[in-house]
């Protein structure tokens, strides 16, 4: 019997991975999987908003396709730049850089992943970029070269693993950072509109045990209107008024569970009003039991049929 044809179709293929991932899961492994997860929250999160599909993930890997080159780029700037800002709370040893590579070509499409030369070359890509960078093709060099929106580095021919010819690689940048030393943590001003939600709810997670009150303080600065404001102020109040600075004072243990249901209620109202099915599913996995569970489940489906709709 002759076996069922392949669906292919062309598309951008965005590969990433976290550079250094093995050393510092050596290191510290509980430490490593929780920033880990912070960062594919962000990650995820912005692949939906701009329109892509996750194909594929395994350990520390992100696969992805966009049906639009400018879209698969612009995520990839979006991802650098929240990951960036969430580094920015960690201490540098817990610090996850992702390097990206992003390729346009034609892929087999099979029980919903991707395969072909095109993800290969997506994947050879990421290994040439740098720590928090973004590396591309030819391809999607020459589609939008002429936009003036980005500028490239071109890095030559480029012999790879397992891919017959050398491919041609660039290094790319937002065009208005080209002449201005690049700051390694953008920080979006705590006003600006566009900012992703995942943002704020990375910004938090990242430190919400902490027993340091200035880490607080910069939450409510970055934030003043945010969805944990409130909790953020108590918990700076309560470790400022502790006898011992920044360590627990005597008889907080007791309020541990209070605590817990404002953070959930927290995070509940942070992510209600959103479109974005990554935040449900982020509520679901860290509440599954959760007094909202119900509810974010049924937006969820929701969401995920109105996609496959529109598909």
């Amino acid at each position: 019997m002759e076996a069922p044809r392949l669906e292919r179709r062309l598309v951008a293929i965005l590969a990433a991975d976290v550079e250094g991932y093995s050393r510092h899961m050596e290191r510290d492994e509980v430490a490593t999987l929780a920033t880990l997860s912070n960062h594919r929250l962000i990650f995820d999160g912005l692949i939906v908003s701009h329109h892509g599909r996750i194909t594929n993930t395994a350990g520390d890997s992100v696969l992805a396709e966009f049906q639009s080159v400018v879209d698969a780029v612009d995520c990839a700037m979006h991802v650098q730049d929240g990951l960036a800002a969430a580094n920015d709370l960690l201490e540098e040893a817990r610090r996850l850089h992702f390097r990206i590579g992003i390729n346009v070509g034609d892929v087999m499409v099979k029980d919903g992943d991707i395969f072909g030369d095109g993800v290969n070359i997506a994947a050879r890509l990421e290994s040439l970029a740098q720590a928090g960078g973004i590396c591309v093709s030819r391809g999607v060099r020459d589609h939008l070269r002429k936009m003036g929106q980005y500028a490239f580095e071109d890095l030559g021919e480029q012999t790879v693993k397992n891919i017959a010819q050398p491919i041609r690689a660039f290094h790319v940048r937002k065009a208005s950072d080209v002449g201005h030393p690049v700051s390694p943590l953008p920080v979006p001003a705590p006003s600006r509109p566009e900012e992703p939600p995942e943002f704020e709810l990375a910004f938090w997670e990242a430190m919400k045990d902490s027993e340091d009150p200035a880490e607080f303080a910069a939450y409510l600065e970055r934030y003043p209107a945010g969805a944990f404001a409130k909790l953020a102020l108590a918990r700076r109040q309560s470790l400022l008024e502790a006898p011992e600075g920044p360590s627990r004072a005597p008889g907080v243990e007791a309020d541990t569970d209070a605590d817990s249901a404002a953070i959930e209620i927290a995070f509940w109202e942070s992510v209600k009003d959103s479109d974005n099915p990554a935040m449900y599913e982020a509520y679901l996995e860290r509440y599954p039991e959760g007094a909202f569970a119900a509810l974010a489940a049924v937006r969820l489906e929701e969401l995920e049929k109105a996609a496959n709709a529109r598909s």
